[in-house]
């Protein structure tokens, strides 16, 4: 039997403490996968806790076709004109046109479809960019419609509503001791201004400067060579004052 000595078991100990530890700290590195949602981890600020995300949506308008009229009325004319400029100036894919078939107003809506071709490629849609697809509706009692529907960019945030915490003092609110403000604050703003926003684009990056108005500049350079003011005068602006109180 052969015996280790001190210095030999002391060596042991360190070797296997330090093996201990490696295992210990490789085993911190390894993570289950699993997403864990805490309330009280959400960021501070409402646009980081509800950021507006660009991504593609779809724009549609119907048109109701009656069963003994073919054409379209002038308020449609006006929706299908105003879906082509949009289309003209946002659509990311192509106009999809879903007429009825096989219901009591199909022969109506092929003909009023034809002239929603007609105005469509007369406003610079090209004809490969419409899709025509026959539909029958589920329900009997549903008047059929034309359903022009095309993708675009769109700015969305939310969804709004969501409470995982208590609003007032409780164990499971510890924002509320903490004076920060609740999840769903700031969600309705940043939802409304991603509805409001005209290019979804000015979001994330600005737009490239615009070519200069020449006969404004040319005026403006004139007036200054001349030593007069440059600024444009508004002779009525005093003339809608209520009251000259304080003057």
């Amino acid at each position: 039997m052969t015996t280790r000595s001190p210095a030999d078991r002391r060596r042991g100990l360190l070797l296997g403490a330090a093996l201990a530890g490696l295992s210990i700290a490789l085993g911190a590195c390894t993570t289950s996968g699993e997403v864990v949602t805490v309330g009280s981890v959400a960021p501070p600020d409402y646009r980081l806790r509800h950021p507006i995300a660009i991504q593609e949506a779809n724009g549609s308008i119907d048109i109701f076709v009656g069963n003994s009229r073919g054409g379209l009325s002038a308020s449609q004319r006006n929706d299908v004109a105003g879906l082509a400029q949009t289309w003209l100036r946002e659509g990311t894919g192509a106009i999809n046109a879903d007429v009825p078939a096989g219901t009591p107003n199909a022969r109506a809506a092929a003909d009023t479809f034809r002239e929603i071709r007609a105005m469509l490629t007369a406003a610079g849609v090209p004809p490969r960019g419409i899709i025509v697809r026959n539909y029958h509706p589920d329900d009997p009692r549903q008047l059929a419609t034309i359903r022009l529907n095309y993708a675009k960019i769109s700015a969305v945030a939310g969804p709004c509503g969501v409470w995982p915490e208590d609003l007032g003092p409780s164990a499971n609110n510890p924002s509320y001791f903490e004076n920060k403000p609740y999840y769903n604050f700031g969600c309705a703003n940043q939802r409304n201004l991603a509805a409001m926003v005209a290019t979804p684009s000015d979001l994330v990056q600005p737009r490239p400067e615009t070519a200069t108005y020449t006969a404004r500049r040319v005026y403006a350079i004139d007036k200054y060579r001349q030593g007069q003011t440059t600024t444009t005068s508004y002779p009525e602006t005093d003339k809608n004052k209520i009251s000259n109180v304080g003057q």
